[in-house]
């Protein structure tokens, strides 16, 4: 035996004995065992032939920093595997095997490590089968009781290879390693175990084992044999002695931890649950193997928890759509304002469900900016039909899993979230939101999980949906799909093709006024504890921070900023309360606490108007209410964000506006161009995309091959546009990325204004695409540019003719508010873009 030297690294264990002949996993947290880990183990080459210490404490209680807290006994280990963990938290599993026991002498003083002085105790001897005499009678009982034990674990197993490979084993090793193998495999509590760690002696070592032996079999009501009748012919396993264990299955069954009256009511559920044949046949199955395994097998929790799954799956449960078409309708126009088609494909559905009752569930995707509404009106047609409602957010998915689930050969696999979610709603017809679908990663090692979405959102497949953990077939043609996404762009077109999408544009400053009104005020007002009595937001203050506050497609701003003046009102009115009944000092900005400008007199009287408000009486009661006047936003929000006319006097040739979608709704973007001496080069610059770039050069191209047309000055040699001149072309706010055909328009009416020295119409703004032929080509996003415009109080905007259907999309209320101007060719476009036209030359 290898002699383990005189000083050993040392690592702490309270909670597992390792006998020496047993393998564990040592869980390391500490921070001088990661140091020593780190030291010895991690950065170490030579770890596999060094042995390490394992001791415990003699209390549990408080750091160990000298001998006296430690046990004397301890096991000495060699190491097979290091693994570093940073989850929950950092930490390192060490797996270790015992190698003999050692007396610790003193630790050595260190700060960093823990370091060991030791005695080796174990020494076994050169052969095998040397024995001292006064041990034999108890080594031959010791393995009488081990062979039985065997016997009864291991019985009605047709292999008897088991069996004779412990009684092989047993008998060849010597009995210091065979008691300590067995000890750490025998049914004993820690404190039993580590009695037999710190038993040194191996006479009283057998002593102690046997009698472990004993009550375990005592448990199970066997008879023990003395170890005067051990004979090896009692080993053979025997028909008489499997009979003699009928009716004590129930002990067997106690010893190896079987849960019999759960699994009975398991069996009774899976009864009860009126599976199809095929989820019944598989639950039979595994049941079976359920029972015949004990609660100690790796599989055990594995087969329970899919038969609990399949026991609460919804499969034939159902529930009752509301089919109250008005009641519906009153809902869906009781919870938003606006939202005209999806709430009209939602009623559509409702009808054809009321002409037929089996019906598969529409899968719809709706598209647009956010904070317009899409998760929200989800949760309004699941309340409007009466169904459940469970949302999955898809945003950032990356493993195809997270959809079909895990194979149950995985350690830890679960099923994915469409059968968990069908388990949490308890109904196999419920609204499922799944929740920024443009929003997975692309195909990586872990799979697709777009590519998995396509059976779940098939019409045609998804009636028998198989997730890998169920292995069963769910029908989810009943499910009510709705996808959310901010644009199609990024969803794959195979996706895309299963998919109803509804497009959802943003709002106009009337509609946000409703909005507000209607839903936003009395939700902040609601949430900051102010009653709807005390404070009062009339519409022309809405208006204010619509327009100067926010510029946005949704409502999200606008939700923000009206809660800002919530907080400030209620720090006024905390303040009055304070003061019981004192002037307020006056009213704070909530962007940063200054105090109220003196220079305006309509602001002294909203700060008169919020003091009085702050102002409570001796019950509690507010003296009057308080409403916010325009003048009073500055001091509650902060200088205006945005100008109310977002208008710019194009004072100068060579700037216009032009119109483009993001997929937070449409935005004013303008357009520069100078000229100065050079070669004839063409700069573009403000972070654009190679179509945009494109459509720069094409419209140089038109522009250069029409000059003469329209009297565009030419070079000394009138030969050519770009001649002793170069162009740069910029697009402001170069940060953002820009890209896309629809700024062709507007490039070619800049550079036709720098070049002809006029200036472009301030009240007009532009989209559209040019071909060579010059043709203005149709573009999307007619309804977000349109609503950009507007907002920016632009009322005047170019259109390609092609566009003239998607106008209908838009609001009465605004089209006839607005000046729309559809334009076939870019000669028709010069004249709209510029003031008094743009002719040709007129001898042509």
């Amino acid at each position: 035996m290898a002699d383990i030297g005189s000083v050993l690294p040392l690592f702490v264990e309270d909670t597992t004995v390792i006998l020496p002949g047993s393998s564990t996993r040592l869980t390391v947290k500490d921070a001088v065992g990661i140091r020593t880990v780190e030291k010895y183990l991690w950065s170490s080459s030579e770890w596999n032939q060094r042995f390490f210490g394992v001791v415990s404490r003699q209390s549990s209680k408080g750091g160990w920093s000298s001998e006296e807290k430690l046990r004397s006994i301890g096991t000495a280990v060699t190491v097979s595997r290091v693994e570093a963990s940073s989850v929950p938290e950092s930490c390192f599993s060490v797996f270790v095997t015992g190698y003999c026991r050692f007396r610790l002498k003193r630790l050595r003083p260190s700060k960093q490590y823990h370091v060991g002085e030791v005695e080796q105790l174990d020494r076994f001897p050169g052969q095998v089968h040397a024995e001292l005499e006064d041990v034999k009678e108890l080594r031959k009982e010791f393995l009488s009781s081990c062979w039985r034990l065997f016997q009864v674990v291991f019985q009605g197993s047709a292999d008897n290879t088991r069996l004779m490979f412990f009684q092989q084993m047993l008998q060849s090793l010597p009995p210091s390693r065979s008691v300590d193998i067995i000890g750490a495999l025998v049914k004993a509590s820690t404190e039993e175990r580590r009695k037999i760690l710190e038993t040194v002696d191996l006479k009283q070592r057998l002593a102690l084992v046997t009698s472990l032996l004993h009550r375990q079999l005592e448990t199970l009501k066997l008879p023990v044999v003395s170890g005067k009748s051990f004979d090896h012919t009692d080993m053979l396993p025997g028909k008489s002695l499997k009979q003699s264990h009928q009716g004590k299955r129930g002990a067997l069954d106690r010893l190896i931890g079987s849960d019999s009256e759960e699994i009975e009511e398991l069996e009774k559920q899976i009864m009860d649950a009126n599976l199809p044949e095929v989820a019944l046949k598989v639950a039979t199955k595994e049941l079976k193997r359920l029972k015949r395994m004990p609660s100690v097998h790796p599989e055990h929790a594995v087969v329970r928890n899919f038969l609990e799954l399949l026991v609460e799956l919804p499969w034939t449960h159902s529930s009752v759509d509301r089919l109250d078409i008005d009641k519906a309708r009153q809902q869906l126009d009781a919870d938003h304002y606006g939202l005209a088609t999806p709430k009209k494909r939602v009623l559509e559905y409702l009808a054809v469900r009321k002409l037929k009752s089996c019906l598969r569930g529409p899968i719809l995707c709706l598209v647009g900016p956010p904070g317009v509404g899409k998760t929200s009106i989800a949760k309004s047609i699941a309340a409007s039909i009466g169904r459940a409602f469970y949302r999955i957010s898809l945003g950032g998915v990356s493993d195809e899993a997270d959809i079909r689930g895990h194979r149950r050969t995985y350690i830890g696999s679960m099923p994915g979230r469409i059968i968990t979610g069908l388990r949490r709603a308890g109904v196999n017809n419920p609204v499922f939101l799944l929740d920024e679908v443009d929003k997975m990663t692309t195909a990586s090692i872990r799979g697709d999980p777009a590519a998995a979405l396509l059976e779940v959102l098939d019409s045609e497949q998804n009636n028998s949906f198989t997730d890998h953990y169920l292995t069963v077939p769910f029908d989810l043609s009943q499910v009510l799909f709705i996808a959310t996404a901010n644009t199609t762009s990024s969803i794959p077109a195979a996706l895309k093709d299963r998919m109803e999408v509804i497009r959802i544009s943003g709002y106009n400053i009337d509609e946000k006024l409703h909005i507000a009104e209607r839903h936003l005020v009395l939700k902040q007002l609601k949430e900051h504890g102010i009653a709807s009595g005390q404070l009062v937001l009339p519409r022309p203050t809405l208006s204010s921070i619509v327009s100067s506050y926010t510029r946005e497609a949704g409502v999200r701003s606008l939700e923000r900023k009206i809660g800002a003046v919530c907080r400030a009102v209620a720090l006024q009115l905390a303040e009055g309360k304070a003061v019981n009944g004192a002037s307020s000092s006056g009213i704070k900005s909530a962007a940063e606490p200054t105090p109220l400008s003196h220079t305006s007199e309509e602001a002294h009287a909203g700060e008169r108007n919020l003091a009085a408000m702050a102002t409570a009486t001796p019950t509690g009661a507010y003296s009057q209410a308080l409403t916010v006047v325009p003048e009073m936003l500055e001091d509650l929000l902060g200088p205006p964000a945005f100008e109310q006319d977002g208008r710019e006097q194009l004072t100068t040739p060579g700037v216009a506006m032009g119109l483009a979608w993001t997929s937070h709704g449409g935005e004013l973007l303008f357009v520069e161009a100078i000229a100065m001496p050079g070669t004839g080069k063409l700069s573009i610059t403000g972070n654009l995309g190679d179509v945009m770039k494109e459509s720069a050069k094409l419209a140089m191209s038109w522009i250069r091959c029409h000059a003469s047309l329209y009297q565009l000055p030419v070079s000394s040699e009138n030969t050519d546009l770009m001649q002793e001149r170069d162009i740069h072309v910029h697009f402001p706010a170069g940060a953002i990325n820009k890209d896309g055909p629809s700024a062709g328009i507007t490039i070619l009416v800049v550079l036709i204004s720098l070049f002809s020295g006029r200036c472009v119409r301030s009240d007009t703004a532009m989209t559209g695409e040019i071909a060579l032929r010059g043709r203005v080509l149709a573009v999307g996003g007619i309804k977000e540019k349109v609503l950009a415009a507007h907002t920016a109080g632009v009322h005047r905007v170019i259109l390609p003719a092609q566009n003239r259907k998607d106008v209908k999309e838009i609001s009465e209320e605004i089209t006839s508010s607005m000046e729309l101007l559809f334009v076939e060719d870019i000669p028709s476009a010069l004249q709209c873009a510029f003031e008094g036209g743009f002719p040709l030359r007129s001898n042509l």
